[in-house]
C-alpha cells in the first residue's frame, strides 16, 4: 500500500514538473522569442501591415476595402462578405466565398451585372469599354472576399475613367499604376498585382498636387 502510494505520488510529481516546464517553454519563452524576432525583423508585417496617410492609419495592405467613389480605383467585388451597418467599409461580420457553383444562375447574374457596371462606369467619351476587355477579377470576388489587390489589366481598364473624373492627364495615371504594380514573388510565384489602397492613396496625393 505504501509502495503504491509512493509510486503514484512520484508519477504525479513528475507530471506536475513536466507541466510546469512545458508551460514555461511553450507558453512563455517560445511566444516571447517568436514575438521578439517578428518585431525585430518583420515589424511592419507583425503589426498588421498597416498603411498610414496624413499621419493616421487608413487600413492594411492585406485587407481590401469597399466603398470608393468612382473618382478612385475600384477593388474586386466582395460578394462573400457579411453585411454590417456599422463598419460599412470593411463589413467584417464574416468573410468568405459565395460558395455558388460555376453554373449557378445567381452567380451568373452577379457576374453579368458586375460586367455591365464595369463597362458602364469605365467607358469615357471616345474610349468605350467592350465586355471582352473586362478581366475576371473585375466581376468575381476572391475566396476570402477581402482581396486587397487587382490585376494590372483591371487597373489599366480604370485609368481613363479615373483620369477623366479627376481632370488628370492619362499618362500620369498610367504611370501611377505602373509604379504600384508588384511583380510575381521571386519572379515566378503568383501573378502581377496592384494594391488598391496603396494606389488610391498615391492617387489622392497626385490630385492634391494638381
Amino acid at each position: 500500500m505504501n509502495h503504491s502510494f509512493a509510486y503514484t505520488a512520484r508519477l504525479l510529481g513528475a507530471g506536475l514538473r513536466a507541466l510546469l516546464v512545458l508551460t514555461v517553454l511553450t507558453g512563455i519563452l517560445y511566444p516571447l522569442a517568436v514575438t521578439g524576432v517578428a518585431q525585430a525583423l518583420f515589424t511592419h508585417q507583425a503589426n498588421g501591415s498597416e498603411i498610414t496617410a496624413d499621419g493616421k492609419v487608413v487600413g492594411s495592405s492585406l485587407i481590401g476595402q469597399q466603398g470608393y467613389s468612382l473618382k478612385y480605383f475600384q477593388p474586386r467585388p466582395a460578394n462573400g462578405l457579411g453585411q454590417n451597418s456599422i463598419n460599412t467599409r470593411y463589413k467584417l461580420i464574416l468573410s468568405g466565398a459565395t460558395n455558388l457553383a460555376a453554373d449557378s444562375k445567381v452567380l451568373l447574374k452577379q457576374v453579368e451585372d458586375a460586367k455591365a457596371a464595369v463597362v458602364r462606369d469605365n467607358s469615357v467619351p471616345g474610349h468605350p469599354v467592350r465586355p471582352s476587355q473586362v478581366p475576371a477579377d473585375a466581376v468575381t470576388s476572391s475566396g476570402s472576399g477581402l482581396d486587397p489587390d487587382i490585376s494590372p489589366a483591371y487597373a489599366q481598364l480604370q485609368v481613363r475613367r479615373v483620369a477623366a473624373r479627376n481632370h488628370l492627364p492619362v499618362p500620369q495615371v498610367e504611370q501611377l499604376v505602373r509604379a504600384h504594380t508588384t511583380g510575381r514573388a521571386l519572379g515566378f510565384i503568383g501573378e502581377p498585382r496592384v494594391n488598391v489602397l496603396e494606389l488610391n492613396i498615391a492617387l489622392k496625393g497626385l490630385m492634391a498636387k494638381s
